[in-house]
């Protein structure tokens, strides 16, 4: 076995440690998995969503040591207590769903002489791939509609963040049931290519760069793949916004986790009439942001829980600042205690020749352009090869009218990052380069890791051969 090292974000320090699992051991992890699937999809969906709902609650039994590891993974406290409680939120929010939305349907066609039996026929095993940003919930997302919809699921989380795993290990133990059907695994991009292989669908959610690897491995072997990719998500800011309550939602979803979320604001386009307020406002919001290298428990906002990440930021504020770009608070990658650092970063004068205006930067830096009229700002949010989401504000009568002109999957019409807070029925999937598979939220989410299967009856006189004639 290769053993992998792990550093820590907060200290820099390889503290950590794991083995790359090796073909063999995979092979019998997803044979043991597609052995138990055909018993846990011939389970009612009422008593999936139990087995489910144990989970849930397993989840607040083990909630410290869940949160501790995290913590490690991660270098900030507040969000892995997040990530727990929104997953239990989650899990239960898709039982109640899945009942509705997984039932086998029967329809009758005009004239009564053919029906049909619609029903969904899961794939036997489903790889999940998930990112470093938010371990747990990334691991979960979709893994739990999967398991609801009969699936049985391996989960490979980021070699970045492997720590949770060995708690996600004792809390399925408490669930033996799920324990059946589901494994998590460390280990590198190598395992996830190895288990692409291996499973029936894979689900992914990561880079632009590496979800094109991973669609070019399921291609070849005609095996779906959904994938959730890289964001570059613009505000537009428009004349009747409120400036204050915009900025407070724009400085927030552009910081929160370090910037380190694919959902993250990281580009705003603000009206020439009110900028200098707007970006006064925007400073003012930075400088309030504290960092919590003192005590992990106190300050707003973590270290860089990737050091590949700081340098990727450091990076794009180079290249802004050498193309004119002024930046107006932050700027600059900190070291403390051996971890990566940066301030709320708000950056002026910049545009599209900058790979901060382009390219997903995933730290928590906000620059702003500004511009002169409503299609200008339309055509600079369309501008990009990510179409993840975006948000609008302004009045009432204007938001719908701009969002509807937006190239991305979802628009939050005076917020930001809505989805959560939609109804169950909302549905968005992801555009341009940011992702391909349908949406992982709604029905589609929990029926996309299905095959639909419809039995069609005939209830009179068949097809005959005189009728070739």
């Amino acid at each position: 076995m290769t053993q992998i090292p792990v550093s820590n974000p907060r200290t820099g320090e390889v503290d950590y440690s794991f083995d790359e699992p090796t073909e063999e051991s995979l092979f019998s992890k997803v044979a043991r998995l597609r052995n138990n699937q055909e018993i846990w999809r011939r389970l009612p969906i009422a008593e999936r969503g139990l087995v489910l709902e144990e989970f849930a609650t397993a989840l607040d039994r083990h909630q410290i040591p869940l949160a501790e590891a995290l913590s490690v993974d991660t270098g900030r406290w507040n969000l892995s207590i997040m990530e727990i409680d929104a997953l239990q939120g989650i899990t239960r929010n898709r039982i109640s769903q899945a009942k509705d939305v997984l039932a086998e349907r029967r329809a009758t066609a005009s004239g009564g002489g053919v029906s049909h039996l619609q029903v969904f026929v899961p794939y036997p095993v489903v790889a999940v791939i998930a990112p470093w940003n938010y371990p747990l919930i990334l691991s979960f997302l979709d893994a739990v509609p999967a398991l609801l919809a009969g699936c049985t699921v391996i989960i490979k989380p980021s070699e970045v963040t492997p720590r949770f795993i060995e708690v996600v290990h004792a809390i399925l133990a408490d669930v033996p049931k799920l324990s059946q059907v589901v494994e998590i695994i460390a280990g590198t991009p190598a395992t996830g290519e190895s288990l692409i292989k291996m499973a029936d669908a894979v689900n992914f959610t990561g880079s632009i760069d590496s979800g094109r690897r991973v669609a070019a491995c399921a291609a070849s072997l005609l095996k779906p793949a959904f994938l959730e990719l890289g964001g570059k998500d613009p505000a537009i800011v428009l004349p009747g916004a409120n400036l204050e309550e915009a900025a407070e939602a724009i400085m927030h979803c552009a910081i929160v986790n370090t910037g380190q979320a694919c959902f993250s604001i990281e580009r705003v386009y603000v009206h020439e009439s009110h900028a200098q307020k707007f970006i006064d406002r925007m400073c003012s919001l930075a400088d309030q942001v504290t960092l919590n290298f003192e005590d992990i428990r106190v300050g707003d906002i973590g270290p860089f829980i990737s050091a590949k990440q700081a340098k990727i930021a450091e990076h794009h504020l180079a290249d802004a600042h050498e193309k004119g770009a002024r930046v107006l608070t932050g700027g600059h990658i900190e070291r403390y205690g051996g971890g990566y650092w940066l301030h709320p970063t708000v950056v002026t004068n910049v545009d599209h020749s900058m790979a901060l205006m382009t390219k997903e930067t995933f730290a928590p830096i906000v620059p702003i352009m500004v511009y002169s009229d409503e299609q200008q700002a339309v055509e600079l949010a369309n501008d990009s090869e990510y179409g993840l989401s975006a948000s609008v504000f302004g009045a009432d009568s204007d938001v719908e009218r701009v969002g509807l002109e937006l190239e991305s999957g979802g628009i939050y019409c005076n917020d930001v990052d809505l989805i959560g807070s939609a109804d169950d029925s909302a549905e968005k999937m992801s555009f341009k380069n940011s992702g391909l598979g349908g949406s992982r939220y709604g029905p589609e989410g929990l029926i996309r890791f299905t095959r639909t299967k419809s039995l069609v009856f005939q209830h009179g006189q068949p097809v005959s051969i005189r009728e070739l004639s």
